[in-house]
This record gives structure tokens, sequence and C-alpha cells, in this order.
């Protein structure tokens, strides 16, 4: 895996927009989605409802991922 982060599209609220993550966040992010039986597009839709206006939406997936792994979810 590779530190650089990549860019990868989702639709949230039927509109289209690109987050930049790290690799490890993208693995990570997509195996919560699965265990919950959700899409990652869903995963990431409720991560945007949650995060208010306090945080950018790449910030606020990479500390739902690491609280999740904290977790041990």
């Amino acid at each position: 895996m590779t530190g650089r982060p990549r860019k990868q599209s989702v639709t949230l609220r039927g509109h289209r927009t690109s987050v930049s993550l790290e690799e490890a966040f993208w693995a990570e992010l997509k195996r919560l989605a699965e265990a919950e039986g959700k899409s990652l597009n869903e995963k990431v839709a409720e991560i945007d409802a949650a995060r208010g206006v306090r945080s950018g939406l790449a910030a606020a997936i990479r500390v739902h991922v690491l609280e999740a792994v904290k977790a041990g979810r």
C-alpha cells in the first residue's frame, strides 16, 4: 500500500464528488461498510451527515476509520 492519497468518486445526496484518502483508509472504510452491509457510498454518506461543518469529508472519514479500528470493529 502506498502512502499517497488516491482520489475516488462517491455519490452524496445524488451528487458526485471525489475524496482523496490513502489506500489504507480506503481499504478499511470498504471493510467497515461491508461488515455493516452497506455500500461505500452509503457509509460515506453516513459519515458526511454526522460530521456537520466542523471538518472536511476526508478528515471525517479518517477519524471515523481510526475510531472504528480503536474500538475493534
